[in-house]
């Protein structure tokens, strides 16, 4: 995603963002979340909305076998091993391209690199919130729900929920994990159909270096295991 699509996609977050202002403002917050679920959809359409993973993150390890298995990918920011048949893109990321790219229909990976301190940077206001880096903000993030949203805080990270996680297929499979492996924490989002097998990651290394990885697998080759293995061979780039 370049910086100036993340600024337009991240606008539309903060126009939301102004009018839960608003609305927490005049109203409760039964209306809040009335407010938030009319601009990013319901739980039955969206069960994304209405799902937040364990506290407690799954400590995963690598599949030595099946990491054999992949192919050295490297690019100018990082390096990773990913499936010798699937298409791998960096740096696309946008908020419609999984409905917008020609080339959707393919098993293909799209990966995204931030360095540290990307996200409070770029939203400095949510340091008023009491989020001190960026893994806090991600918790946040993925942690959000509409029917726990309270304040104008609530309604921001889930705002911005709407924003991290495309396309995961019908969602009547949908899962959310927080996980570790090796030097690496994070959160995969899931979802197994007969339709295809849909996985967002969002992690952070050791060195705090921000990695995204969405895989749309209409082969229905990978599971969630497989994904941790792939995950954990993401390397910033020396």
């Amino acid at each position: 995603m370049t910086r100036h699509k993340v600024h337009h996609v991240l606008s539309i977050a903060f126009a939301l963002s102004l009018g839960a202002l608003f609305v927490a403002k005049f109203a409760g917050p039964q209306i809040l979340r009335l407010y938030v679920q009319s601009g990013i959809g319901n739980g039955q359409k969206l069960p994304i909305f209405y799902t937040s993973p364990e506290r407690e993150a799954i400590k995963a390890e690598v599949d030595e076998t099946y990491l054999a298995e992949l192919k050295f990918y490297k690019f100018p920011d990082f390096n990773v091993s990913l499936p010798k048949d699937l298409k791998a893109v960096a740096g696309r990321i946008t908020k419609t391209y999984y409905k917008k790219r020609p080339w959707r229909s393919g098993k293909k990976a799209y990966l995204l690199y931030e360095a540290p301190d990307f996200f409070v940077n770029l939203f400095n206001p949510v340091i008023k919130f009491g989020i001190k880096d960026d893994q806090e903000f991600l918790d946040r993030t993925m942690y959000a729900r509409v029917d726990t949203i309270n304040n104008l805080n609530d309604a921001f990270f889930t705002i911005m929920k709407s924003i991290f996680v495309p396309d995961m297929g019908d969602q009547q499979n949908f899962k959310i994990i927080k996980f570790s492996i090796e030097d690496k924490k994070g959160f995969i989002s899931y979802d197994l159909s007969e339709q295809g097998n849909y996985f967002d990651c969002n992690l952070f290394d050791g060195d705090r270096n921000f990695y995204k990885v969405y895989i749309k697998d209409n082969n229905r080759s990978l599971d969630v295991n497989k994904m941790m293995t792939i995950v954990s061979t993401l390397r910033k780039a020396e």
